[in-house]
């Protein structure tokens, strides 16, 4: 992973071989990033996407492994309930003859990505598990 920062705005690009979201993580833990929004676009070969079943509370999740363009990485960076990094990101990718979307759980870098990380500036944004929804919610900190 290369990066450059300058003020909120941190520009990444991700080689082959290297997984998104771990990387994504690893960058928020050093910036100490607290609030911020992503996107980019890139390749990938293999990847893990899901979408919430509403009615069980329950993930359901898919595996790909094919020769895909990141159409479109968007999401955001919040902290968890123990302070770590959390990433909430959506993908679009698109295969030879299929497209697919989701929550990105993972996704190896085929060929390069190129992320954008805005950093909202002095502002925390936690997490909280909310038992009606099933997922972890946004909560507003200072």
């Amino acid at each position: 992973m290369e990066y450059i920062r300058k003020g909120g705005e941190i520009v990444v690009r991700l080689t082959k071989g290297e997984e998104i979201v771990a990387s994504l993580a690893a960058l928020a833990a050093r910036e100490n990033i607290t609030a911020a929004s992503v996107s980019g676009i890139g390749a990938a070969g293999r990847a893990t996407i899901g979408v919430l079943r509403t009615s069980d509370k329950k993930y359901m999740k898919r595996e790909l492994e094919e020769d895909m363009e990141i159409a479109s990485l968007v999401g955001n960076i919040s902290l968890s309930a123990d302070g770590r990094p959390y990433l909430h990101l959506h993908v679009v990718l698109g295969g030879i003859w299929n497209v697919y979307a989701g929550h990105l759980n993972e996704a190896y870098v085929s060929a390069t990505a190129e992320i954008f990380v805005s950093v909202t500036e002095n502002a925390v944004i936690g997490r909280r598990f909310d038992e009606e929804t099933g997922l972890n919610l946004m909560v507003f900190e200072g």
